[in-house]
């Protein structure tokens, strides 16, 4: 047995491209939410100086992470944003100084045991950076009572078109990819380490291999290049067999599943005390003039890195933060660069628009699923209102890859449908 899904073109034009540095942008205006759960609030105020790596925002609540500078410089605005999602959040708009001086109080953590380690990644602000944004350090804080883990799944798949952030930080950073995974298994006293690389990744896989030859535990699985690949509750059951059901957690099934640049990230911290305040993206799409992979501070405005790839800003018809199948259209290119985002696409082509056709009831949004889910069942639902129909159909299972929408031949919009619906199911 195995999880369904399509196929996509790759299009990893950017694949053998080095990651450059951006340099220290004039100002960044940095998102005070960040990730899933509660927003940070402003530590700072109008006037403070701030250095890299020095706390901008925190929340007193769990589910949260703290936010750091990553320029030096002056605190000039406290303001607020309009997201891509909808939804406005405080900012904190930081002018540069351009000579990027670390914060004097950044130490390495000391690590001794799952409490540290715990409290070391949410100090770090590391949430997430596959593109979901869960905080990190809820995922290390499980209850031992309750789930025993004995499996660290480290994801590396990687497939959507065009991304290939992760890619590069497994070729360039593979020496702290295996570091943080080894951290995490010895501090957590977990058995087998498994990282999961599509087979589109060959130099990645023999890279890896080589390098986990004679590690015993670790393992290095080469999954099928199939969308969506990436999807937790996918690659948890590609690499493992073993299936996260309805309403559980990967703990629920003793496992812990990372993305690949999140444990890299954990280790830099690790090793230096420098928190998540830089993330690489790649920059690709037709009207990108020099596709790249670029290293810059969160909360760099999106045109200072379109500009870095040469892209013809003033003929971008899509601009999207993410992948083209899972990614989000951007109202404003001006916006900031946030802690998930793995990737900027910009088009100047025009999106193709497709007339509606009747659903003829092929099946193949069904067959396409990677949940085995019925989309076009969910459309019925929704359309009259039938709330029960979609609770028994489980469309909260719908993990939105858009898959559904991608395979049918009467281009019916299921994914934004399944979007709708989940709303309406919810909203008792």
């Amino acid at each position: 047995m195995r999880l369904n899904g399509i196929r996509l073109s790759h299009n990893k034009n950017t694949e053998d491209c080095e990651t450059v540095e951006l340099g220290c942008p004039a100002k960044i205006i940095v998102s005070m939410s960040q990730h899933i759960g509660a927003p940070a609030e402003p530590t700072v105020k109008v006037g403070d100086l701030v250095k890299v790596g020095t706390k901008i925002g925190d929340a007193d609540t769990r589910m949260t992470c703290p936010i750091h500078s990553g320029v030096s410089g002056k605190v000039t605005k406290i303001g607020e944003i309009l997201l891509p999602n909808g939804k406005a959040c405080k900012t904190v708009e930081i002018e540069s100084d351009g000579r990027q001086e670390k914060d004097e109080g950044l130490s390495p953590p000391e690590i001794t045991d799952k409490a540290s380690l715990a409290a070391a990644v949410r100090a770090s602000g590391c949430c997430g950076m596959g593109g979901a944004g869960f905080p990190t350090h809820i995922k290390l804080d499980y209850d031992e009572e309750k789930a025993h883990i004995d499996t660290l799944v480290i994801n590396a798949a990687e497939c959507e078109p065009y991304i290939t952030s992760d890619y590069r930080e497994l070729i360039e950073n593979s020496e702290g990819v295996i570091g943080g995974m080894k951290l995490i298994r010895d501090v957590l006293g977990i058995e087998r380490v498994c990282i999961g690389i599509e087979e589109n990744k060959p130099r990645a896989i023999k890279l890896f291999r080589e390098k986990l030859a004679s590690e015993k535990g670790i393992e290095v699985i080469k999954l099928r290049s199939i969308y969506p690949q990436g999807a937790e509750k996918v690659i948890a059951f590609n690499a493992t067999g073993r299936i996260i059901g309805e309403g559980q957690l990967p703990s629920d099934q003793g496992l812990i599943v990372m993305n690949v640049s999140t444990v890299g990230m954990i280790y830099q911290y690790a090793q230096t005390g420098m928190p998540f305040c830089a993330r690489r993206v790649t920059l690709d799409g037709d009207a990108v003039g020099k596709p790249s992979n670029i290293s810059a501070p969160i909360g760099t405005p999106i045109t200072d890195l379109l500009a870095a790839a040469d892209t013809d800003i003033e003929n971008i018809r899509r601009l999207l933060a993410g992948g083209p199948m899972m990614g989000m259209s951007l109202y404003d290119p001006s916006l900031p660069l946030l802690k998930t985002t793995n990737a900027f696409l910009a088009f100047k082509s025009e999106a193709q628009e497709f007339l509606h056709t009747n659903c003829i009831r092929c099946g193949r949004c069904i067959e396409a699923c990677p949940l085995g889910l019925m989309p076009c069942e969910f459309e019925k639902a929704y359309d009259r209102r039938d709330r029960d129909a979609l609770n028994k159909l489980k469309i909260n299972l719908c993990m939105n890859c858009g898959s559904c929408t991608y395979v049918c031949p009467a281009k019916r919009p299921l994914a934004e449908k399944n979007q709708l619906a989940k709303g309406f199911a919810l909203s008792r």
